[in-house]
């Protein structure tokens, strides 16, 4: 991309964002619609080709609602199959990947949605193409302001009290006033700050993973091929919904080098399953790694905050890498936004590391655990139940509460009354003021940033006046609106 600047002439950007993945293109897409100038530069000179991380969790199914891009996802992928267990060229038995989930009022997505990640990175690039065309951006679009450069590879970083300079292989620098590294989990951005990670190794067995097209199997089965003796791993190969791929998964002996070659791939299914390595007709992907789990020391340093993999890493066990990755972005972008264009004060920016890092450290014990077999994929590894109760931006008046009832911190369910959905009230980089079976009229002066929705009831919220942030979680709660003004003006909601 032409950015219209000279080799020594930095071009200047609100955000950078380093990395071209979920991560970043989530975060993009939010900043977009905010109005806030970002541009995305990915070392490589194309988007990620893998299927990778191919499931997204109910929970980034509402991020997707909320960004608009999730009817291209729901168009583009597929449920998950159930698992047939082989032996000997025989079906023995199905296995539910599973814990069974059912939709309900305030949970609309229950299960999770297969979707390539090639697919998913195609489909948020499309839509940040789509925010970049707006009006808005005309300005910085003369500028040669961005959306998203190829082959730009980060070479150097230094930041002052004022933005930060990012330097390249090739090309010229670029000052932006935040930066974020989306770079992935050998982030060269986090190494440039001395932010170390501690983790351990999962499995020390190496995994191959590789998208081909194979025949002689029904694309209605995840199938599953156990170990047939101790020199061999299992083989699981699984239909890529939306495609006519499957994911090839196999594991191998510690040691092994692994041979992604095309014909490597075919001995491999060969070996481990009934098939011959001609049912193996294409390989258009194929990658190795060992399964690991690390967390950053810190997600801030200074102007530069870490988010995804570049924060943490995961096991790809329970789908929670990508998923995790995205719920980052979501959170730093409307404090971003808020900073950049709606005059909150510095500090919200520091409640990104407060409330991210911890729930970071949780879905990696959980994936971890999902890995090594000890939990199965059930409730937590839908992400419906994360939240940031007791946290700085979580307000909640209340006295007394249950447990079980709706905190402030916890997530904004969903519900419909008289015709008003409150996910559709909720859609937008706005906050939402929501009187629940309240007579409450006494509402301070609020913001044109603040959309005031009236219910008679909801089950799930009982009775009250709920403050939800852009994000879709409950910052502020109470019984009156007494004491939101204080909250509202704490946090710069403007």
């Amino acid at each position: 991309m032409d950015t219209g600047a000279t080799d020594s002439e930095a071009m200047a950007t609100d955000v950078l964002v380093v990395g071209a993945g979920p991560t970043g293109l989530t975060l993009a897409i939010d900043l977009a619609r905010r109005g806030v100038d970002a541009l995305v530069v990915e070392r490589a000179d194309r988007l990620f080709p893998g299927s990778r991380g191919k499931g997204l969790q109910p929970r980034t199914r509402e991020v997707f609602d909320d960004l608009g891009v999730l009817d291209a996802i729901h168009a583009a992928g597929g449920p998950y199959p159930a698992g047939m267990i082989w032996q000997d060229g025989r079906r023995v038995g199905e296995h539910q990947m599973f814990d069974p989930a059912e939709t309900s009022v305030d949970s609309p997505y229950g299960e999770p949605w297969m979707v390539p990640q090639w697919r998913t990175q195609e489909i948020l690039f499309a839509r940040l193409e789509e925010l970049w065309g707006s009006p808005v951006f005309e300005r910085s679009r003369e500028l040669g302001g961005g959306r998203v450069a190829f082959g730009r590879e980060v070479v150097g970083l230094a930041q002052d009290d004022d933005g930060v300079t990012v330097e390249f292989a090739s090309g010229a620098p670029v000052r932006a006033r935040y930066a974020v590294a989306a770079d992935g989990g050998r982030s060269t951005v986090r190494r440039a700050l001395g932010i170390r990670m501690t983790g351990e190794t999962v499995d020390p067995n190496p995994m191959l993973v590789a998208d081909a097209r194979i025949t002689g199997l029904d694309r209605d089965n995840w199938h599953v091929f156990p170990p047939r003796g101790d020199a061999d791993g299992f083989l699981a190969i699984c239909p890529l919904a939306g495609t006519e791929e499957f994911q090839v998964t196999a594991r191998f002996p510690q040691g092994t080098d692994i041979d992604l070659s095309l014909d490597g791939i075919r001995k491999v299914v060969a070996a481990r399953s009934h098939l011959s390595p001609d049912d193996v007709t294409e390989v258009r992907w194929a990658s190795d790694f060992r399964p690991r789990a690390a967390l950053a020391d810190r997600f801030r340093a200074g102007r530069v905050f870490l988010a995804g993999d570049a924060a943490h890493v995961h096991s790809p066990a329970g789908g929670q890498g990508l998923n995790t990755s995205v719920q980052d972005a979501y959170n730093l972008g409307w404090k971003l936004g808020a900073v950049l264009r709606g005059g909150a004060p510095e500090s919200l920016l520091d409640t990104y590391e407060e409330e991210r890092l911890p729930n970071a450290a949780d879905m990696l014990g959980l994936t971890t655990r999902v890995h090594r077999g000890e939990v199965r994929r059930g409730a937590a590894t839908r992400q419906l139940g994360l939240g940031y109760r007791g946290r700085s931006l979580s307000m909640e008046t209340r006295a007394g509460l249950p447990e079980a009832t709706l905190h402030a911190g916890d997530r904004a369910p969903d519900g419909t009354l008289g015709g008003v959905r409150l996910f559709d009230a909720f859609r937008g980089p706005h906050w939402t003021l929501l009187t629940v079976g309240t007579d409450e009229t006494a509402l301070p002066p609020l913001p044109a940033s603040v959309r005031t929705v009236r219910i008679p009831s909801c089950e799930a919220y009982g009775t009250g006046v709920f403050l939800v942030r852009p994000d879709g979680y409950v910052g502020w709660a109470g019984e009156t609106a007494e004491g939101l003004t204080e909250y509202t003006t704490r946090v710069g909601v403007a």
